[in-house]
């Protein structure tokens, strides 16, 4: 007699149909009727009785309670709310992470992320290059708390140990760099990582912390392959369209506390309109996006590596990425196909002493070019351009820039959803103008 199989369970399902659909059995909100999650607009939330009250302010950050499964009881919106709490759920699914706290920006979350990890005294041991906000941060705020920023290069992981104190709490890094596209093998900072915790009690483990906003879940999942905390700009590729500012740690249950005590002191609370647009519109696309985009991403990068005006193209999609074993090793979709993400980083063939080629170039797309526009976020439908040495990488300084592989005539290129054949025209007609 044959055996009757079973109904699918919610896991028996890929990544990309849960991030459409959703938990929609989420303690946060009962909405089982509801096609689409609602919004929550309120402030501030009806209580029944004062020990309701008590209850909600004893229990509030607590990771005991969070893990329960008890519903939570909402008080007031900076503190908690079902909204946000429902984009959370998914977010964390997405990363493979235990928990996922969200906050108004992509900085903000950086900033709870290192403010609730480090304390005065301790050193956070950073990759060579970093976003110019991320890097402002460290020098010009951390050490204003009495946290040392240090620099070293993350890809001679070999020696990477002889740069950690017994100071040092967290190694923190981009992969794939922000603007360069090279990759940091977060599997062999593990390594280093887990050699070092050999010698240190529990409490001050030395914690890997892992930037991955270009790749996002859809590319690269830092946490299966070592990292302890990851930390993401959901502005970028995970909102998908431009309009929302948002940011997000995700971990393991023992930082609940510290990062909902740091979201509600210092108050970088995501918006619950801006958790629904990308609980609706940006998660349940990321996976369309970003196979598209990829596929142009592909042809865009083979393009620039032919002309000769360019000197080097950097995607760890092409074959003459350096770093390709690494890329196909670690940037893999949750089906396990290789996904090199939609940014690239072009070098033109400048010469010193001469206008910069690249100016012109950027300037020409920014008058002339219908499908490539100059500004400086990532991620999105449209296609972007940005200069990193002037514009998002400012704060470094320019000696730190070029001693660590930025270039003046250094371009980096967000590809959007636009026809291929478009954004490549753009791209010809503006390297005859340089």
């Amino acid at each position: 007699m044959e055996t009757r199989k079973r109904h699918r369970q919610k896991e028996d399902y890929r990544l990309r149909t849960h991030l459409i659909h959703g938990n929609y059995d989420s303690r946060n909100w009962d909405y089982d009727h509801h096609v689409v999650p609602p919004v929550s607009q309120s402030t501030a939330f009806r209580l029944t009785s004062l020990e309701r009250g008590a209850r909600g302010f004893e229990k509030f950050a607590s990771a005991e309670e969070y893990a329960s499964g008890h519903d939570p009881i909402y008080i007031y919106d900076r503190l908690d709310e079902p909204t946000r709490g429902m984009l959370e759920d998914n977010l964390a699914y997405a990363e493979g992470g235990e928990i996922a706290i969200t906050y108004a920006t992509g900085m903000a979350a950086v900033s709870a992320a290192l403010g609730s990890t480090l304390a005065q005294g301790q050193d956070v041991l950073a990759h060579e290059i970093l976003y110019g906000c991320t890097f402002s941060q460290m020098t010009n705020w951390l050490p204003r708390f009495g946290i040392k920023p240090r620099f070293a290069n993350f890809f001679k992981t070999g020696l990477l140990a002889r740069e950690i104190t017994p100071s040092t709490r967290v190694l923190y890094f981009e992969t794939p760099i922000n603007p360069t596209l090279e990759l940091v093998d977060i599997a062999a900072v593990r390594a280093v990582a887990d050699e070092v915790n050999t010698g240190r009690a529990p409490e001050n483990r030395l914690l890997v912390m892992v930037d991955n906003t270009f790749a996002t879940p859809q590319c690269q999942r830092p946490l299966g392959l070592g990292a302890d905390v990851v930390v993401e700009s959901l502005t970028k590729a995970i909102g998908g369209f431009g309009t929302d500012m948002g940011g997000v740690v995700v971990t393991s249950s023992d930082w609940y506390h510290q990062l909902m005590l740091y979201r509600k002191d210092f108050g970088g609370v995501l918006s619950s309109r801006a958790a629904w647009n990308v609980l609706v519109y940006g998660l349940p696309t990321l996976a369309t996006r970003m196979i598209n985009m990829q596929k142009t991403a592909h042809r865009v990068g083979d393009f620039l590596c032919k002309h000769p005006k360019v000197a080097f193209v950097s995607y760890p999609g092409l074959d003459c990425f350096p770093q390709k074993a690494l890329a196909h090793r670690q940037m893999v979709s949750p089906e396990g196909k290789f996904a090199p993400g939609s940014m690239l980083y072009i070098v033109l063939k400048g010469e010193p002493g001469k206008p910069s080629k690249a100016e012109k170039l950027v300037n020409y797309l920014a008058e002339h070019a219908y499908s490539i526009t100059l500004a400086v976020s990532l991620g999105q439908i449209k296609t972007l351009i940005e200069h990193p040495f002037s514009m998002t990488h400012s704060a470094l300084p320019d000696e730190q820039k070029r001693a660590f592989g930025m270039h003046p005539e250094g371009i980096r290129l967000s590809v959007g959803l636009e026809d291929w054949h478009d954004i490549i025209r753009d791209l010809e007609l503006a390297l005859e103008r340089v």
